[in-house]
């Protein structure tokens, strides 16, 4: 990775643990008489540390890191929250419409990604078209391709999960030479695919094998290339030698 991106991440990993520090020792203790009586002082400080960390490690950093490695990997130009209007045949965005509610009720006849796709398709065009907005978490142009992607905490909900394949419907239907992802910055459950377990958004992706959901290593490689994960977590391994010292001693 080029040493330019490598900083600029590597900055992004530091901030968010000088921001938790700053946070943590900022904002006015709740009172909480319970939890004193029950658990240590020690206990009680680092669960809350952890939560402020999670809070800055967060939706916004993801989407910044993940642009970073984008642009690290050719590509010719990267934007977080990106606008994109389409034009749909009606048809296919009421497929597209009863297909997700299908979903929502487990009444689909399918739910992986090429059926999907083959459903919809089979559907004849009205000839009228309508006009759809979409905001992408990551959008990303490399080799003459518009590449998107919806970015979620690796428990998505349902609804956040319902409304991220219907996107990505959306634009592969109006775009079918676009490519567009549903990722998740890590596994919680392992490094393999197969292993996510999470249960609600389940039954709207087949996550273990639809090409378009994105895990972990998958997901940082599609976007920044071979080796992405590990350079990353290299990076954050690097920012951890500095801030990890000063993070010990703050309880001294």
């Amino acid at each position: 990775m080029d040493k330019h991106y490598h900083e600029l991440i590597a900055k992004e990993f530091k901030n968010c643990v000088e921001g938790t520090i700053t946070r943590i020792f900022s904002n006015e203790q709740t009172y909480r008489p319970f939890h004193t009586a029950l658990l240590s002082e020690d206990v009680i400080f680092w669960s809350g540390f952890e939560r402020s960390f999670s809070t800055s490690f967060g939706q916004r950093v993801i989407e910044e890191i993940a642009k970073l490695v984008a642009l690290s990997n050719g590509a010719s130009d990267a934007n977080r929250q990106k606008v994109t209007f389409i034009d749909i045949d009606t048809a296919y965005n009421n497929a597209i419409s009863k297909h997700i509610q299908c979903l929502r009720d487990n009444t689909a006849t399918a739910r992986d990604w090429a059926s999907t796709i083959k459903e919809i398709k089979s559907v004849k065009p009205s000839g009228k078209m309508r006009q759809l907005r979409i905001i992408s978490d990551l959008w990303w142009k490399k080799d003459g391709i518009d590449n998107y992607i919806s970015l979620k905490t690796v428990k998505p909900n349902i609804d956040q999960t319902a409304v991220a394949k219907e996107d990505c419907l959306h634009l592969t239907i109006s775009n079918p030479n676009c490519k567009a992802y549903f990722g998740l910055p890590y596994n919680p459950y392992g490094e393999n695919k197969a292993d996510y377990a999470f249960n609600p958004p389940m039954g709207i992706f087949d996550f273990h094998s639809d090409p378009v959901v994105l895990i972990g290593k998958e997901m940082w490689d599609t976007i920044g290339g071979k080796n992405c994960y590990e350079e990353l977590l290299d990076i954050a391994k690097e920012v951890g030698a500095e801030t990890k010292s000063r993070i010990e001693n703050l309880r001294k």
